[in-house]
């Protein structure tokens, strides 16, 4: 195999790994790195779209850690965004993507990006570091890296009575094309911007969701549709994942009839919400599912002086919606 070019300037790493500053000229390096981890490539121009945080003007924001032969070995980034809290914008950021070669893990390097790339925020000004962990590296965040719990995401899944178009269509290749082509044509109207972030109108600090965001959030394909007084950003995956409803608490249960009308039509067996208990919607939401918990939601404070339970999030606001 072909080496990947080594980094020119370097930060030395216990056990003989170096670290250098992730940009766009690495993206080959992340997408190799990606390949062993994952065991497939990621979608084109994936990651070229989601690290390129320009409207936040800082981008490309962690590290890459080679090891002695000139590969990757393990990657570590966060990515620039605006928090909102009462009435001020703060330079903040959502830690995203972190992978370790397998040949080269139980090396502490996760840490050691880790810390590397908080210096790095701190350079540039980001005073706030959120995050959603899942199980495995939950316990370096909270025991390694200082971060502080600021809240449960817990998940509701309604089931939905309807033939499995969506489920034929990634069984089936030929149907994939067709199936894109028939929820296009159904859902020609949805604004695909996303929508305000619901837990700002409830007085919560949280993620900050402008036109520039909006427009950089579309690296994955998402709805935005208005029923009646409300407005649902969702996707479609595995069912309907609705990452954020912004109307008034009284019309949930007829947006959700809605909801369910969508789904039937465009063959969706289910649809999750992705709430906390602060969230106007999570009591009503138990009226159709009961919760299951989801990601533990942290904050990595860097000066911006915020209590974690001030904070709130939805499903939207995670980079892998």
């Amino acid at each position: 195999m072909q080496t990947l070019t080594e980094p020119i300037e370097s930060i030395t790493l216990p056990g003989g790994y170096r670290a250098e500053r992730f940009s766009a000229q690495k993206l080959d390096c992340l997408n190799y790195l990606y390949a062993a981890v994952y065991n497939k490539l990621p979608p084109k121009e994936y990651f070229l779209q989601k690290y390129n945080t320009s409207f936040a003007v800082v981008s490309y924001t962690g590290y890459l850690a080679y090891s002695d032969d000139g590969l990757p070995a393990a990657f570590y980034a966060v990515l620039p965004c605006f928090v909102e809290h009462e009435g001020r914008l703060i330079l903040a950021a959502q830690s995203a993507d972190t992978m370790t070669h397998p040949g080269h893990r139980n090396q502490g390097l996760f840490v050691a990006l880790a810390e590397l790339t908080y210096s790095l925020c701190r350079k540039e000004g980001i005073r706030l570091v959120f995050g959603f962990p899942n199980q495995n590296s939950l316990p370096g965040f909270m025991n390694k890296l200082g971060w502080q719990a600021a809240g449960q995401l817990e998940r509701f899944a309604l089931p939905v009575k309807t033939m499995p178009l969506e489920k034929l269509a990634a069984k089936l290749s030929f149907l994939s094309p067709l199936y894109k082509w028939y929820v296009n044509l159904r859902l020609a109207k949805a604004q695909r911007s996303g929508i305000a972030n619901s837990v700002l109108a409830n007085g919560y600090a949280g993620l900050y969701r402008d036109e520039d965001f909006l427009a950089y959030k579309t690296y994955t394909p998402t709805y935005a549709m208005q029923f009646g007084r409300t407005w649902v950003w969702f996707k479609i995956q595995n069912g309907m994942q609705v990452g954020d409803m912004l109307g008034p608490t009284g019309d949930v249960d007829a947006t959700v009839q809605q909801l369910i009308k969508l789904c039937t039509k465009l063959g969706l067996q289910q649809i999750q919400w992705q709430v906390t208990t602060k969230s106007q919607s999570y009591p009503l939401l138990k009226k159709y599912a009961s919760p299951l918990l989801s990601f533990t939601i942290g904050i990595k404070d860097l000066g911006a002086g915020i209590a974690p339970q001030q904070f709130d999030f939805t499903f939207a606001d995670i980079d892998i919606f």
